[in-house]
């Protein structure tokens, strides 16, 4: 199982926030994929293209550099209502998408004769768009999986009803950053924490559809309004299944109250941030102890999983130990009622428009604050992505990420780690035997780009033309059986966690391999028409980002092999561990607007690969126009010098807007900070921009502390 603390992501455009459940233009004159996204009734946003005069220059950069360069953009480009943020990157992901559809769309006409995969992705495609056979079809597709919980008679059937769920909705093998989203709790596979070269098995906890455990824990004002919300959320789902008004309501509380014993029992997210808490090794036989009253052999034997040897790895024993009791508190007939709900809620998506609108009004609106509801085709595009993203990234690369981008992006990651290299030998506060070490582990990163060498076959999965939900059903046996086939093999180091047309980046520690799919190298963020200095401050940014990951909080306690081992001096962690808990103190902080206050210590490994990922950068793009005898001083013909325009860059990567709702959300639960703190407290870090736009002691953007790990 790979979680999100061990594949370590950029986050670009928050992908797994927009919205749940949904997966959440003119030609450009600059140079582009060969061919132009389909066309539609709508308008494609175009491509985004750094522009140094969009900023505004009636306000002080040493201010807010945020406000300076994207306020005028964000003025002009107000977030749609079927979106909960905004920014520079969002028109590519329209883009990603209207590529995608084309392929998809083309694949169903039925006089293309599509074969092979081409097939399986058109009759995905018309099974999703197909509303008229939705409407007609209801919960028939959930019917069987309903009347299969109505005739569990004893608790000890939850293994077979939980086994059951887990093969049908998707996601029980993947965690995010604070449970895994799947029916009591999640199973998968990932590579061993101290031996890397071995699968084995995970258990992680899970069980609740709330975004974290604090949004049953707090008890302010605006988390009992949510959670009120909620309640009356669950027992309209209910209703739609079937169920009187009394009876749903009654069922809702009691779906509430065990979610919320869940939650009271579950690792919080800063804790799951930190390797070792996760590496707990058990035998099967202490994997039963803590949970009795759960067959977890029969559970295994009916999702197929292969023995665990020697070890199955659990997450947070306390969380199954607290599992244990509730069984035990709870009646056969609540726990009928909360796998119900966890069938409902997970299917809600793939149903007829009632389902739909009510998961939305939830999930989207209350949550996230979205206003309307995204198209059908940009949702049925993200649901293949998800579920057959190999087979539609072939389609994606073959249009829009030529060889070319390839090897620039290439040379660009060289260059960087190259400039981490350096940065590494000038360190005054690491000693020789650690630098060693680290200098290891730098040169054994794997670098990959754009996509797999090999794609995925999907011939096995059996896509149909007229049910959305059995094949989102059929693709969830598939990627299931394929993660636990994983399970005391050799690591398969060739494995991709994101597909080819994501927007985003990450590092996996165990693997030791930096990430960069092809649908990030695009403008905004990799531009073939700009010169090397705006390319550098923004898609060589995410390249530093990802490469420090390895040496961040918790990167830097895996070794070169990706195993979780010590390879600090005492002297030289302690110096290390001075420097994180200057910038964890800086990134707590209130946020307007979004009425919580930030974690530092949530965001704490993300927080120090963007002020060394930036710093990387700055020094590489340096290095190079060194090289070629030109400065990062010297005013260029549009009146901004190269190295302006390498921070100008950065800032308008990040040029984005939130809704409040999603705001709220985002610092409640994920490790990420929010755009403009990701712009203000790098830069106010940084002397070199200080220099470039004259600012001074005392201005905003230049801090008083000037934080720094790498």
């Amino acid at each position: 199982m790979r979680t999100l603390r061990t594949v370590v992501a950029f986050f670009v455009l928050f992908p797994l926030l927009l919205p749940f459940g949904a997966g959440a233009q003119e030609t450009p004159s600059h140079p582009e994929p060969a061919r132009a996204p389909a066309k539609s009734s709508e308008t494609v946003p175009k491509l985004e293209h750094f522009d140094p005069d969009v900023v505004d220059k009636s306000l002080d950069p040493c201010q807010d550099f945020f406000q300076y360069t994207c306020s005028k953009w964000l003025a002009a480009n107000p977030i749609p209502p079927d979106q909960v943020a905004w920014g520079t990157g969002s028109g590519l992901r329209f883009w990603n998408e209207s590529i995608l559809r084309e392929a998809m769309v083309k694949a169903a006409d039925p006089s293309s004769k599509s074969t092979g995969f081409e097939k399986q992705i058109g009759d995905y495609w018309s099974a999703c768009m197909d509303e008229s056979g939705l409407e007609a079809a209801g919960t028939r597709d959930l019917r069987p999986a309903l009347q299969r919980l109505d005739e569990m008679k004893t608790k000890s059937q939850l293994a077979d009803e939980v086994a059951s769920i887990h093969k049908a909705i998707p996601g029980a093998w993947m965690a995010n950053d604070n449970e895994t989203s799947a029916a009591l709790f999640g199973f998968g596979q990932t590579q061993d924490y101290d031996d890397a070269s071995r699968v084995v098995a995970f258990i992680d906890q899970g069980g609740m559809a709330l975004p974290g455990r604090d949004f049953y824990l707090k008890d302010d004002d605006k988390s009992r309004e949510i959670r009120a919300k909620y309640e009356a959320h669950i027992g309209r789902m209910f209703e739609l299944a079937g169920e009187s008004d009394q009876q749903a309501a009654r069922d809702a509380k009691t779906v509430l109250a065990i979610e919320t014993v869940m939650a009271q029992s579950a690792m919080d997210n800063v804790a799951r941030r930190d390797p070792k808490n996760l590496n707990n090794k058990m035998n099967l036989d202490q994997v039963q102890a803590l949970t009795p009253s759960f067959d977890f052999r029969r559970y295994l034997e009916l999702i197929g999983a292969p023995p665990s040897e020697p070890h199955y790895l659990v997450s947070s024993p306390d969380f199954f130990r607290g599992l244990e009791k509730l069984i035990q508190q709870r009646s056969v007939e609540d726990w009928k009622v909360y796998l119900r709900w966890q069938l409902i809620h997970g299917a809600a998506p793939y149903l007829n428009r009632a389902f739909v609108d009510e998961n939305w009004n939830f999930f989207a609106r209350e949550l996230q604050g979205a206003r309307q509801q995204t198209p059908r085709w940009r949702r049925c595009v993200r649901s293949a992505d998800r579920d057959l993203g190999q087979a539609l990234g072939r389609a994606y690369v073959e249009v829009a990420f030529p060889p070319s981008s390839k090897q620039r992006t290439v040379a660009m990651v060289h260059d960087i780690e190259n400039a981490l290299d350096r940065d590494i030998t000038s360190l005054d506060w690491m000693q020789a035997a650690t630098k060693e070490q680290a200098k290891i582990k730098l040169r054994a990163i794997e670098d990959k780009i754009g996509y797999p060498n090999q794609w995925r076959d999907y011939s096995s999965v059996n896509i149909l033309r007229d049910s959305y939900l059995k094949n989102v059903q059929e693709a969830t046996v598939f990627e299931f059986r394929r993660q636990l086939d994983k399970i005391g093999k050799p690591v398969d180091r060739s494995e991709w966690t994101m597909t080819p047309p994501t927007i985003n980046a990450y590092y996996d520690p165990q693997l030791n391999t930096i990430n960069f799919p092809a649908g990030i190298l695009q403008p905004p963020y990799f531009d073939s028409s700009m010169e090397d200095v705006v390319n550098y401050g923004a898609i060589g940014m995410v390249i530093g980002h990802e490469t420090t990951h390895g040496f961040d909080d918790q990167g830097r306690k895996f070794d070169a092999k990706g195993n979780l081992r010590d390879w600090w001096t005492p002297e030289d962690a302690k110096a290390y561990e001075q420097r994180a808990e200057c910038i964890a103190n800086e990134y707590t902080q209130e946020i307007p607007g979004a009425g919580v206050k930030q974690n530092g210590r949530l965001t704490l490994g993300e927080d120090t690969a963007d002020n060394g990922g930036l710093r990387l950068a700055y020094r590489a793009i340096q290095d190079k126009m060194q090289q070629q005898g030109k400065s990062l001083d010297e005013r260029q013909l549009d009146g901004w010098t190269p190295r302006q325009k390498f921070f100008l860059s950065y800032a308008f990567s990040w040029c984005s807007q939130f809704r409040p709702e999603l705001m709220r959300t985002v610092v409640m639960t994920n490790p990420h900070s929010l755009p403009k703190y990701r712009v203000n407290n790098v830069l106010g870090n940084m002397p070199e921009f200080g220099q470039a736009f004259s600012c001074k002691k005392g201005d905003a953007m230049v801090h008083a502390t000037q934080c720094r790990v790498w």
